[in-house]
């Protein structure tokens, strides 16, 4: 508490003055001119103290914590000074928020509205050394909102300039930026080719050309190490290439900037750089692809099925790799498989098992569901589950109705069926000569309790 003077009569009393805790809080778009001995934080700082000292009398004083955000932008809340401020808002410890400018806490209305509230919830009042505004007067609200509006406005005026220029930029070939594809480096923001990265493109280009095998192609590449760009990024971070897939080459031999232009929405423009591929062999590989699509298209990977997928997403290899659904069609017939996605990546000699018909893999499995089912062991933990959660049911009806379970499969509906397989296995383990099931361990049990008590409250009602 301070003190201060006031006159009773013809007496000068002491008084106790209310302390107002200030903090001062600053911000910067950029990290340029932070390390200078005075920047512009430190001018924004200097400021805020002149005009708080100002208000000494008033019982004004200054918080002992720094709440600094050099390098971010006001266009979202995701800043550790802002955050560390509105914690100690939310303790108490903040009476008054004190700023060079008001787009220095946010440039952003609906943020801006959001601090308010918190500010209004706490009762901490927002002070601008350079607009006088007050938040506690409606008036200062509106004025705030108003010069807000215009300080978003400026910001998503800026955000058009700098789109309309990559898009002009773009249009006249020129690289902006990002990772560069594999055979170029950038240098002075102009991509140039990569001699040893190139040479493999052109090997990839030229042998899928000659021979459109994807699989063998993408397994030599593999075993030769060949990887995904290697690059360093402008922040001086490395990020390593992976060993390429049959995803990762489709995308490179989509890519025009090896016949040397630059895409932007769809068009394509002239580049800057120098192309690696001949306009010939581009579009003998181009045509190649689009026969490939046709040829997809007319065939099994766009047909729909309408069997259900009962195994979906509980399909693993050893290694840990995923199964997923396909299908192929012979005349009206439809097949069914669970595909190895290394086999779609690599090609069927990465992996042991590459397919599995889906009749048969499913068949296996609810026979195992089947069996374990009719197990005494989880027969009789069923029975006293049932018993006890439900006194009103005997032992001889639970185990009546436990027994006809397995029955009831074959009359319920696929996606009864696929619920009740995700209910009861955690993961299945696909091997060349065998499969293991991980049950849930509880599953088996609950499922059997649960279907129970229910056949049971249906009879009932």
């Amino acid at each position: 508490m301070g003190l201060f003077w006031s006159w009773i009569g013809k007496e000068r009393v002491m008084t106790a003055a209310r302390r107002l805790i200030c903090a001062i809080y600053t911000r910067k778009s950029t990290e340029e001119g932070l390390d200078q001995n005075f920047n512009s934080l430190d001018a924004q700082r200097d400021a805020c103290e002149n005009f708080i000292a100002s208000q000494k009398s008033e019982g004004w004083m200054m918080a002992r914590e720094r709440y600094d955000d050099g390098g971010y932008s006001g266009g979202n809340m995701e800043r550790p000074g802002l955050k560390k401020l509105l914690d100690d808002v939310r303790s108490g410890m903040v009476d008054i928020i004190v700023v060079y400018k008001i787009d220095r806490l946010s440039r952003s209305l609906a943020d801006f509205a959001k601090l308010v509230e918190i500010f209004d919830e706490h009762k901490v009042t927002f002070v601008s050394v350079t607009q006088a505004f007050n938040t506690t007067t409606s008036m200062g609200r509106l004025t705030l909102n108003i010069l807000l509006s215009f300080a978003q406005f400026e910001r998503e005026l800026a955000g058009e300039r700098v789109r309309d220029k990559i898009a002009a930029s773009r249009q006249r070939g020129i690289w902006m930026g990002g990772m560069p594809p594999l055979g170029y480096d950038v240098a002075e923001r102009k991509l140039i080719a990569n001699p040893v990265e190139a040479k493999i493109v052109r090997e990839i280009f030229t042998r899928f050309a000659a021979t459109p095998a994807m699989s063998t192609l993408v397994r030599d590449l593999r075993a030769r190490g060949v990887t995904s760009k290697s690059w360093i990024t402008s922040k001086g971070i490395e990020r390593q290439g992976k060993l390429v897939t049959k995803g990762y080459i489709y995308k490179l031999f989509k890519n025009p900037v090896y016949i040397g232009m630059a895409a932007y929405k769809g068009k394509q423009f002239p580049g800057e750089h120098r192309p690696i591929i001949e306009q010939a062999l581009w579009d003998s590989v181009q045509a190649l692809l689009k026969a490939g699509d046709k040829h997809v298209k007319g065939g099994r990977a766009c047909r729909p099925t309408t069997s259900p997928l009962l195994l979906r997403g509980l399909l693993f290899s050893p290694e840990g790799r995923a199964f997923t659904p396909a299908w192929t069609s012979k005349g009206p017939k439809q097949y069914r498989y669970y595909v190895n996605t290394d086999a779609i990546k690599l090609g069927k000699e990465a992996c042991e098992v590459c397919r599995v018909p889906a009749g048969e893999i499913e068949g296996v499995v609810i026979e195992q569901i089947r069996g374990v089912l009719r197990s005494p062991e989880i027969l009789a933990q069923a029975v006293r589950e049932v018993t006890s959660a439900r006194p009103d049911i005997s032992e001889t009806e639970a185990i009546r109705q436990l027994q006809s379970i397995g029955e009831v499969w074959d009359h319920l509906f696929p996606a009864e069926q696929a619920r009740i397989v995700n209910a009861l296995i955690e993961r299945i383990t696909v091997r060349k000569d065998e499969i293991t099931i991980k049950w849930h361990t509880k599953g088996v049990p609950k499922f059997m309790r649960d279907s129970v008590m229910q056949a049971i409250d249906k009879v009932a009602a």
